[in-house]
């Protein structure tokens, strides 16, 4: 049997509706985190759907509680055919956000699978129940068509609470390294750079959301009676703010900024091309760090968002100077930023240019860590030759994602050299009402993780 038999059989897969009536099994199970009451749930998705169908591929797997009470458990699957070969870990999340069934466009049911034309709609179907589904069933095929072996070993972790921001995962990895030890991480989630495109990214980027607050009074006064005589938090706000980031979102603190973009990641990203798709805004062209491309800007740069402003009452404003003033702020940051220094570098900032009565506070106890692999590895050019070969498209390389995960866990806690091959697209309503994969994104995607882990049988890149 031959490399292409895999690829054949992962295609079949999809056409036999093999694949569909996994992934509509597992949709079904209502595994919201972020709702209180579905700890059975959570639960059942891993001891009633993942550990069987591990268990026919001839994994054993343990779940585990969490340590962080009432969050999501965890489940580890092991299949080891020899020491002498690499281990891939394979990484998804089987929780899902809330469903929303009152929201979606009728003739729609978040927990079914609901083909029409391209879409495959249901809750989970891009995130990521489907994304670990792809890899699971092209792992199957690979062994099936390699008569009952792969080539290498497998680790599979999934959890079940990322989208209540991962609780717990950090010191699970670290209580279980020994468990969780291999060579690659080789995961799914997030969206391709476009639907057509295969994508390949080795990381992500991190974000520290933190807030900004002025109180002065208990209550607002009149602007007639006391307009010119008190000060206005929401005006000291503005131009406090205004003094971190300037009109054109440029940052103009440099302990939020990052070191140089490395020349591999500049190279990475030259055929990138951001935006132009469909249901994409149009890009600002002249917004951000001058001199850099739009690309380099959301995947090698950082950002400083203002996500919320409030002061007095916006939907029914008064002719009262408000008692205060807040708002939350977002760092997107990338490899190379001192995030330890950041809210000592906004305060000290502050203080400097006169807004020593606004109070800087983190926003939220955790962070989302910024990582990045090398473009350079050894892994990467593996991987890309692995999927323009099962595909003949080249792939886009994104030295990291964007957006923030736990990519930390792997790279960091366990040592890993990370690759994520996203199995979604960018406009698949991802945390919405009507969430969908695209069928014939899944179909190529079948084949690309069949493409991959044949490849990786026949030895790892040197």
């Amino acid at each position: 049997m031959s490399r292409q038999d895999a690829i054949q059989r992962a295609k079949a897969s999809y056409s036999s509706g093999r694949y569909r009536e996994i992934l509509a099994r597992r949709v079904a199970i209502p595994t919201e985190s972020q709702k209180p009451g579905r700890e059975a749930e959570l639960l059942a998705y891993l001891t009633d759907e993942i550990a069987p169908s591990l268990a026919s591929l001839g994994f054993s797997s343990t779940v585990h509680d969490n340590a962080v009470a009432g969050r999501g458990p965890f489940l580890i699957g092991s299949r080891h055919e020899a020491d002498d070969l690499p281990t891939v870990l394979i990484y998804g999340h089987g929780d899902v956000v809330m469903g929303e069934p009152q929201d979606w466009r009728a003739g729609l049911d978040p927990w079914a699978v609901t083909i029409e034309g391209d879409r495959w709609y249901g809750r989970g179907t891009a995130d990521n129940k489907g994304q670990h589904t792809i890899n699971l069933v092209a792992l199957e095929d690979v062994i099936a068509t390699r008569g009952g072996k792969l080539g290498f070993n497998v680790k599979v972790l999934i959890e079940m609470g990322e989208e209540a921001g991962s609780p717990g995962l950090h010191q699970f990895a670290r209580d279980h390294s020994d468990a969780l030890k291999a060579d690659v991480l080789i995961a799914s989630d997030g969206p391709r750079l476009s639907a057509e495109r295969p994508t390949v990214f080795l990381g992500s980027r991190g974000a520290l959301n933190f807030t900004l607050s002025v109180k002065f009074r208990d209550s607002g006064h009149h602007s007639g009676n006391w307009g010119g005589l008190l000060a206005n938090p929401g005006t000291i706000l503005a131009n406090a703010i205004a003094s971190l980031v300037d009109g054109r979102g440029r940052i103009l603190v440099n302990g939020l900024k990052p070191t140089p973009i490395p020349a591999s990641v500049r190279k990475a990203l030259e055929d990138i091309h951001v935006g132009g798709g469909p249901s994409d805004p149009e890009i600002d062209r002249d917004w951000g760090e001058p001199g850099l491309t739009p690309e380099e800007r959301v995947f090698a740069w950082n950002t400083l968002e203002v996500l919320a402003f409030l002061t007095g009452n916006p939907k029914a404003p008064l002719n009262a100077i408000p008692p205060e003033a807040q708002a939350t702020l977002q760092l997107r940051y990338v490899v190379g930023t001192d995030i330890e220094n950041v809210l000592p570098a906004v305060r000290a900032h502050l203080a400097m240019h006169g807004f020593a009565d606004v109070v800087v506070d983190n926003a939220r106890g955790e962070i989302f860590v910024a990582t990045r692999l090398d473009p350079d590895d050894a892994w990467v050019d593996w991987a890309l030759a692995s999927i323009a070969e099962t595909t003949g498209k080249k792939p886009a390389l994104l030295p990291n994602l964007g957006g923030s995960l736990p990519n930390d866990v792997f790279a960091e806690i366990l040592g890993l050299p990370t690759i994520w091959v996203p199995h979604s697209y960018g406009a698949c309503s991802q945390h919405a009402p009507n969430e969908h994969a695209l069928g014939s994104l899944t179909e190529e995607a079948l084949q690309i993780m069949a493409g991959l882990f044949w490849d990786l049988g026949e030895g790892r890149p040197r």
